[in-house]
């Protein structure tokens, strides 16, 4: 029992700790993007799926001799796959398509050794089986899923803020190589075992592991385990385009999702129809509710419903999976159809949803599919007290509030705003063009990723190239350019100003260009160039020559390096992933970037505007630590102007601009009273900036 139990923990232990480990390596390289933790999901759930398809196959088909010997060869082969460190010719060029690329890298980096981690819950289970003959294995998957808690929860708590990445592969390494000297000593018991038995476990077990399942208890449970997915997923993205997208907010989730697993699995006590089903509906409406009014609501009200909704959802799917579940000799098929469904739910969020919607509708799905499918597991079951729709009254009560509840919850995901002129959705997120009026100013185009203004612009002819947005003449970037020493000198004396800016939105700060100057910016979604092209005018109007580099900045600025810098007189970070800006982009190593690609009296400036998080104390470690000074700059809301409240900062070593008269007028006290932070590639957390 102790081999089987050791080696079911570690294996789910490194499970997850790689999750977020390998997560955390690629993140920088796909621009921060919500995206990427939901492509990586898509491939740990088809690898889970694979291996469970393995252990099924293997249990079912092959001799215990067999089992052991083939097992055994793919542990040789898996340890030779060592170390998981992704090779820095991985990293995106910014032509291909990121869900695939990420795909194939994962495969090349961990997949042998995911995979065989996959196949051990359910391989080492029936292996126990048959050692054990009488004896649940079931409760073997609960601690499974308790090592997975763990690995979650001990990876932001523990590994994340204690080791290097490099060093955080390095233990996941030597702990894989533990796991795989533990499960070949279960395979070598197996061979042993097989040579002294009479018979094939095949045989000995009940081969036909599919034959007592009725095809409608199949379709439900992988219903259940998609659903369950879905949710999961969306809960996640829901999440971080309302604060960051952080490997410490993709745990939260995934950690809920997993207590599920471990409650419903453990005992049937923990999971009560009569309190998950009213949980259900009402966490479902606040749900609802809070997605309809979210910058109403504080971040950590927001954490808290999702966090609520998504735990009754799960806790429903995986209760409801758990009452159905099948024999102890079925039960690696009743986990590769849950595989299946996890896999397919996966599939749905990550490939299927961005390409048919245009709008994030998976969060408002997931909801009402659970509240459905908990209806049909209580019209399905014989123990049920609402057994085939009995009684009526009951039932009629029931399908009324359902029927309300999906439909508001299908109104908010396919609301189409009367003003919206195109919206678009892809690996980075939804966007939208809307029209606007404004009293003062008249008809205005704005872009928009969620909530979130990326630019406005007037479309009288007189006012197109009006400053709008976050980017009016005392915003930061306002400041920098009217006051950079080269604006003020004698146009025959000087030359024009070299501007490097991260984050295109709708191109306003492109209204601040002159003949003779450079604007170069750098933009990872193509959507943003298409549309801020086709229905704002502020690239084609300007005098100024413009570049537009589509790629992840960091990864083009670091390679534009190889070939000299760039000698901007300002840099400006504007680049956003949900309400904040990248955490990679503010990083020690990406400043020094920053720092090679400017003039010597450059100006850094950073678009720090933020409900969530105060990212000044970052800004400021950093700014210390590479010896530039640092002022904060903001601009209030000007409604007549079309002018929204930002908070800036610039970050420099040129005298001439911080001993410029009208500037210093323009710099504001500093705020926060958090001590300055230092973020590098290894150690950082959205945690401890959250507002």
């Amino acid at each position: 029992m102790l081999r089987f139990a050791l080696t079911i923990f570690l294996s789910a232990f490194l499970l997850f700790q790689i999750q977020p480990l390998i997560g955390k390596f690629i993140l920088p390289w796909f621009g921060g993007s919500p995206g990427v933790w939901t492509t990586c999901m898509l491939l740990f759930q088809v690898l889970l799926l694979a291996g469970y398809g393995y252990a099924h196959l293997a249990t079912t088909r092959l001799s215990q001799r067999a089992q052991g010997y083939v097992h055994l060869t793919l542990l040789l082969i898996s340890v030779c796959t060592l170390p998981i460190v992704p090779s820095e010719a991985w990293k995106p060029s910014g032509e291909e398509s990121p869900v695939w690329h990420i795909l194939l890298l994962l495969v090349n980096v961990i997949g042998i050794p995911y995979f065989l981690l996959s196949t051990t819950g359910p391989l080492m289970q029936s292996w126990f089986a048959q050692s054990f003959p009488g004896r649940s294995p079931f409760r073997l998957y609960a601690l499974s899923n308790v090592g997975s808690l763990l690995a979650l929860l001990s990876y932001p708590l523990i590994v994340e803020p204690s080791l290097k990445l490099g060093t955080q592969a390095a233990c996941w390494s030597i702990g894989y190589i533990a796991f795989a000297m533990l499960c070949g000593w279960n395979a070598v018991r197996m061979v042993r075992d097989g040579r002294a038995a009479a018979m094939s476990p095949a045989r000995a077990a009940v081969p036909a592991a599919a034959s007592g399942v009725a095809r409608g208890t199949k379709v439900l449970w992988l219903l259940l385990a998609c659903t369950a997915s879905v949710m999961l997923l969306a809960t996640t993205s829901q999440i971080c385009q309302q604060v960051a997208v952080t490997p410490f907010l993709w745990i939260v989730p995934l950690a809920i999702y997993l207590i599920s697993f471990i409650l419903t699995f453990d005992a049937p006590r923990w999971y009560r129809r009569d309190v998950f089903g009213p949980l259900l509906a009402i966490s479902a409406a606040a749900a609802w509710y809070v997605v309809d009014n979210g910058p109403a609501f504080a971040h950590e009200t927001q954490l808290i419903v999702y966090g609520l909704a998504l735990f009754a959802v799960c806790m429903t799917c995986h209760g409801e999976l758990v009452r159905s579940k099948p024999h102890a000799s079925q039960l690696t098929y009743f986990y590769l159809l849950i595989s299946v469904g996890g896999a397919l739910g996966g599939v749905f969020t990550a490939l299927v949803a961005p390409r048919v919607f245009t709008g994030f509708i998976e969060y408002q799905l997931g909801l009402g599919a659970a509240c459905i499918l908990l209806l049909v597991c209580l019209d399905r079951d014989e123990t049920s007290p609402l057994y085939r729709c009995r009684p009526l009254w009951a039932w009629c009560g029931l399908a009324c509030g359902c029927v309300f509840l999906c439909t508001a919850l299908g109104k908010q995901a396919l609301a189409s705003d009367a003003t919206q002129i195109t919206a678009t959705r892809n690996f980075y997120g939804v966007l939208r063009v809307v029209h606007r009026e404004n009293e003062a100013l008249g008809s205005q185009v704005a872009m928009l990723n969620g909530r979130i203004v990326h630019g406005t612009q007037c479309t009288t002819d007189s006012l197109r190239r009006l400053p709008t947005a976050y980017y009016g003449p005392n915003s930061g970037f306002g400041v920098a350019v009217a006051h950079h020493p080269l604006r003020k000198a004698e146009p025959s004396a000087t030359r024009g100003l070299r501007v490097g800016i991260v984050g295109l939105g709708a191109g306003v700060m492109n209204v601040y260009g002159r003949a003779g100057d450079y604007f170069r910016y750098y933009e990872i979604n193509p959507d943003v160039v298409r549309l801020a092209r086709e229905h704002f005018s502020f690239v084609s109007d300007c005098p100024a020559q413009t570049d537009i580099v589509v790629g992840d900045a960091r990864v083009c600025l670091e390679r534009e390096l190889r070939s000299g810098s760039q000698q901007f007189d300002i840099l400006t970070i504007d680049a956003f992933s949900g309400d904040a800006i990248p955490m990679h982009l503010l990083t020690r190593e990406c400043f020094q970037t920053y720092a090679k690609h400017l003039a010597p009296d450059g100006l850094l400036v950073l678009h720090i505007s933020n409900n969530e998080v105060d990212l000044a104390p970052v800004a400021r470690g950093l700014a210390e630590e590479l010896g530039f000074e640092c002022r904060s700059v903001g601009s209030t809301d000007d409604v007549k102007h079309a002018v929204q409240q930002s908070d800036w900062l610039i970050l420099t070593k040129n005298r001439a601009f911080l001993g410029d008269e009208e500037a210093r007028r323009s710099f504001r006290p500093w705020t926060s009273s958090r001590a300055p932070i230092v973020w590098t590639d290894d150690f950082g957390s959205m945690h401890q900036v959250l507002k």
